[in-house]
């Protein structure tokens, strides 16, 4: 597997909170862990920008991608809005995750709680090639459910 350096810094001194990491060998996102000031009780319905309490400088040519958790998605009704939301390489400001609860109860992030993952992925910027017609494929124009169920 590949590895770049990534900067990584602690937005607030309080240093109780870890730092993204990946939890198996083979995992593509490392978690990413709330840094609250407390609790926060998101209400079904409810959204809230929850930090993470890092910033990171990406080399160029990279991107974070910020997604949810599976674990908490399916046990709770949580997810992420954005989503995946980017980092761009040129961002500076604290990560921080958009959490909605589209479950039926409250639910309470806590302090140093798992809240999300993150994938570093390299980017491409396209360079148009304008053209009057496209190759013929199979699907051709065919969108949302054109193959049936």
């Amino acid at each position: 597997m590949e590895r770049i350096d990534v900067k990584i810094k602690r937005v607030r001194d309080r240093g109780d909170i870890t730092l993204p990491r990946y939890m198996t060998s083979h995992s593509a996102g490392m978690d990413l862990y709330a840094d609250t000031e407390g609790e926060i009780i998101l209400q079904p319905m409810e959204r809230r920008l929850i930090p993470t309490g890092i910033a990171i400088a990406l080399p160029d040519g990279f991107e974070a991608q910020i997604r949810p958790r599976s674990g908490i998605a399916i046990n709770h009704g949580i997810t992420l809005l954005n989503s995946p939301g980017t980092i761009d390489a040129d961002y500076r400001g604290e990560v921080s995750v958009i959490m909605i609860n589209l479950g039926d109860k409250p639910f309470t992030v806590k302090r140093g709680d798992r809240i999300g993952q993150m994938v570093i992925n390299k980017i491409y910027h396209a360079a148009w090639d304008k053209v009057q017609e496209l190759e013929k494929t199979e699907r051709g124009a065919g969108g949302f459910g054109h193959t049936g169920l």
